[in-house]
């Protein structure tokens, strides 16, 4: 133990060095490192310390691994990993390294048991009672708002913004591009309530038990309050950006805010997450602008609609892996719901054409083709279908199927992040771009959409969830996450690149760690919120194949691509600090 004459918190010193660290907090007993940049390879037996902050001793050190050159991104830049796991102290630390006689520091850090549950649920929550679209403009608008092409009026109040930047309201959005699809409020609501039941314990404890299922609650009365009489969800509330609330109208969305009277929902438009997260919340027996059997009701009558009508609603009247598992959501949670058969042989036939999407490779095949599934948000929605499946499925059989295809996809991610020097672990990813097969960080900017791509955070944040909760079917362990190393650190690695430990050392957890993008204001008090996650890192903007790396808080308006908060981000985010919770009995 010594002391050091420093400064925390600079975080890059002289000669190009910096040090990148989860800035919110390490999990006590997890897999914890740093990232140190430098211009130059560090040298063999570079050692790094662990300072305490109140006292400035060191309590902890090691050697740096060797340094690694992500060719990808920059030929100059090089990447040590200092690996402080077995390091296992509460408290404030932050990481320093000597080099060339000068002694660089990261920011402060903290190292808590369950600290990402304990920081993130509360701050996840405040975030969306903040996104809720709930001022008087909105909801005199909403009440009566017109359909497109139609003179028919609908009463669509609730539900949260979409963005700090974007005051409409999605199921989904993309529908024309077929295969980028996010989920959008339905996931959330279905994030909310999967949380509730995964964590009572937890969330009772932290006094937040009453708004966190009010919240859950408050997203299924949208969805519920979305469901048109014919049986079809309405797609997009879209605000077209306007100041004036009467200007919003309910479409179908095409690139550059083109709308359409196209605004009925598929599987893959929102159908399938909304019937799940109805369905789930209705075993609760709780009311609150409706009642449970109005819940379960409304997802049956949607079930039944959609099941004939989801192939007319979608863009290319084909069905693809994202219909697969929303539909397997909808399928699964109606049979845990209601144990009926007709919702048993849709989960199994739909876990069944996920199997058969499985390529050679252990990706998944998006279409009837060869097209890889990649998705910038809902990557782990796949696997995370499957085990809500198997949380019903008792045959034999039909569990082994089942595993076995989690178990490919874990294999597979696990394979493509290790493909090559990947000093920050970020989940790579195969993507096909003019018809030639790549692997890559970021998706390509070349795509269906013709103009869509941004940060990934919702990506890395859907398959941590999937990685352990996957992980504990297939690579179980005997520690508190129940699930092998490999897969933890993989984890691991995605929430901390989060949260600071990334090239840029951005935390995308506003209002929390050191350094986070410059607020964003939005219309009627709406903007920026505490807690929430924006969208992150990409590929060089202009490499079409989203090779490159690139984060840009200025760029004439362009900025929302890295800066802006989607709620995607942060609804997949408390998925992943759900998982990586400890386990409640």
């Amino acid at each position: 133990m010594f002391l050091f004459l420093i400064y925390p918190g600079l975080c890059a010193g002289a000669g190009g060095v910096e040090i990148f660290v989860n800035q919110v907090a390490y999990e006590q007993n997890g897999y914890k490192t740093g990232i140190v940049k430098t211009n130059n390879p560090a040298t063999i037996h570079t050692r790094f310390e662990l300072v305490e902050k109140s006292s400035g001793k060191v309590v902890f050190n090691g050697l740096l691994q060797a340094s690694q050159q992500v060719k990808d991104w920059s030929d100059k830049d090089w990447y040590a990993v200092a690996d402080f796991s077995a390091f296992k102290s509460p408290g404030t630390y932050c990481l320093v390294v000597k080099l060339a006689e000068k002694a660089d520091s990261s920011y402060y850090f903290s190292i808590q048991q369950h600290a990402l549950p304990a920081i993130g649920i509360p701050a996840i929550l405040q975030f969306f009672q903040h996104q809720r679209a709930a001022s008087p403009e909105e909801l005199g608008a909403d009440k009566h708002v017109l359909l497109y092409g139609s003179e028919k009026r609908v009463d669509l109040r609730g539900g949260w913004c979409d963005a700090s930047g974007d005051v409409s309201k999605y199921f989904s959005h993309l529908a024309y591009t077929n295969f980028m699809l996010p989920q959008q409020i339905p996931m959330v609501t279905w994030s909310f309530i999967n949380t509730a039941e995964q964590l009572p314990g937890f969330i009772r404890q932290a006094g937040i038990e009453a708004a966190f299922k009010d919240e859950a609650l408050y997203g299924a009365d949208y969805l519920l309050r979305s469901l048109s009489d014919e049986g079809y969800f309405y797609m997009t509330l879209f605000s077209y950006f306007k100041k004036d609330p009467e200007e919003r109208r309910v479409v179908g969305l095409l690139a550059d805010s083109k709308t359409t009277s196209d605004y009925q929902c598929a599987w893959r438009e929102g159908a399938g997450m909304a019937i799940a997260a109805l369905a789930r919340i209705s075993t609760w027996k709780k009311n609150r602008d409706y009642n449970s059997a109005q819940y379960l009701a409304g997802a049956e009558r949607a079930f039944a609609h959609v099941m004939v009508n989801s192939l007319k609603y979608a863009d290319d009247g084909k069905d693809n892996i994202i219909d697969d598992y929303c539909a397997l959501m909808a399928a699964s949670e109606l049979w845990l719901a209601t144990g009926r058969k007709v919702y048993q042989a849709e989960a199994r036939q739909r876990a069944s054409n996920l199997n058969r999407r499985l390529s050679a490779d252990g990706y998944f095949i998006a279409d009837d083709k060869n097209r890889p599934f990649w998705h910038a948000a809902d990557a782990g929605l796949p696997v995370i279908s499957l085990a809500r499946y198997l949380d019903m499925e008792k045959n034999a059989d039909f569990r082994k199927q089942a595993l076995r295809t989690i178990k490919t996809a874990i294999d597979y991610n696990l394979k493509v992040t290790a493909g090559t020097a990947n000093p920050f672990g970020y989940a790579r990813q195969h993507f096909s771009v003019n018809g030639r097969l790549k692997s890559g960080f970021f998706i390509p900017h070349q795509n269906e959409s013709g103009w869509w791509w941004q940060g990934e955070d919702a990506r890395l944040a859907s398959l941590t969830a999937a990685m352990i909760v996957g992980g504990r079917l297939v690579y179980p362990s005997n520690n508190e996450w129940g699930v092998q190393s490999q897969l933890l650190k993989y984890a691991f690695d995605q929430v901390a690149w989060i949260l600071g430990k990334n090239p840029y050392g951005m935390c995308m957890m506003y209002g929390y760690g050191h350094k986070n993008v410059p607020y964003m204001a939005s219309m009627y008090g709406h903007g920026s919120g505490k807690g929430g996650i924006s969208n992150g890192i990409t590929g060089k903007d202009g490499n079409a194949d989203g090779s490159g790396i690139d984060f840009k808080v200025e760029d004439n308006g362009n900025e929302w691509r890295w800066s802006e908060q989607w709620i995607p981000h942060t609804g997949w985010f408390l998925q992943a600090v759900t998982a990586l919770a400890p386990k409640e009995k």
